[in-house]
């Protein structure tokens, strides 16, 4: 499950990653250290696929009676309850009602810097960052799904979109975790996912976890399960990481601090 995520990039930089343009929500964007179910956040969509829009995170289903979030959706549908990691069977994402119309022509790609995971006991009362090691690799795309739904009674219209989820990677299991979001790894799988003319067959194919040795963790402060707190002091570390990372420089040594930040220091990082 993946109920919080990380977006820090400057705008400049996701239109560059991206290829997009973000002229009609530049004002509105903001830098968000704690994207939480309600909040609304930078995605791109197959129908305007090179524009960055910003829907609600939480899809709302167009036939929903009144407001729902749907945060989440599972690429296994009812299939694979026991979230077998080497589960090779049906995509029954397909066949649900909420995410039938959207996987076949309502995609998108929604943006991060990291995401949050808990472990499978006690949820965000112990969190992790999970994040990719490479910072050239951030910001990088989740596998999403969105809908449009009219309040009947004011005739507002709200874009929301659900993070598809996949079987864990062996990071997450360190956790321990059970599920895992789906990551986009390149272009070619985000231009995959945004093309209308893409097979079912071509789709399912995207729905795995990411790949798991470009990732590493570190435990943070349950204050991140506060929705309203959204500043960098929420990914502060408290522990070590999930991994051992090291990086040596030739004249000042490096010590990695929160999500890859450094700070010089005069010794030498030991192993």
């Amino acid at each position: 499950m993946c109920g919080r995520y990380i977006v820090v990039s400057k705008i400049e930089k996701i239109e560059k990653r991206f290829g997009v343009s973000a002229a009609l929500v530049s004002d509105q964007f903001q830098t968000n250290f704690n994207v939480s179910p309600g909040d609304y956040a930078p995605v791109i969509t197959l129908e305007k696929p090179r524009e960055i829009q910003l829907y609600r995170f939480g899809m709302r289903p167009h036939w929903a009676k009144k407001p729902m979030y749907l945060i989440n959706a599972r690429s296994e549908g009812d299939y694979n309850k026991e979230n077998d990691v080497n589960y090779r069977g049906n995509m029954g994402i397909k066949e649900k009602p909420s995410f039938r119309k959207p996987f076949r022509s309502q995609r998108c790609i929604v943006i991060a810097d990291a995401f949050i995971e808990g472990t499978v006991k006690d949820k965000l009362n112990k969190p992790y960052v999970v994040y990719p090691i490479n910072k050239s690799e951030r910001p990088f795309a989740f596998a999403g799904l969105y809908d449009q739904w009219v309040n009947t009674e004011t005739g507002e219209i709200t874009s929301s979109f659900s993070i598809i989820t996949s079987v864990a990677t062996p990071l997450l299991l360190k956790l321990p975790h059970h599920r895992s979001p789906v990551i986009l790894n390149d272009r070619d799988e985000e231009m995959t996912w945004l093309n209308n003319t893409s097979s079912i067959s071509e789709l399912e194919s995207l729905l795995r976890p990411p790949n798991a040795p470009n990732f590493n963790a570190y435990p943070i402060n349950n204050r991140i399960k506060n929705a309203y707190i959204k500043d960098s002091s929420l990914i502060q570390p408290i522990g070590e990481r999930v991994l051992p990372e090291y990086d040596y420089m030739i004249h000042n040594d490096i010590e990695l601090v929160g999500m890859g930040m450094t700070g010089s220091r005069k010794r030498k990082l030991e192993k």
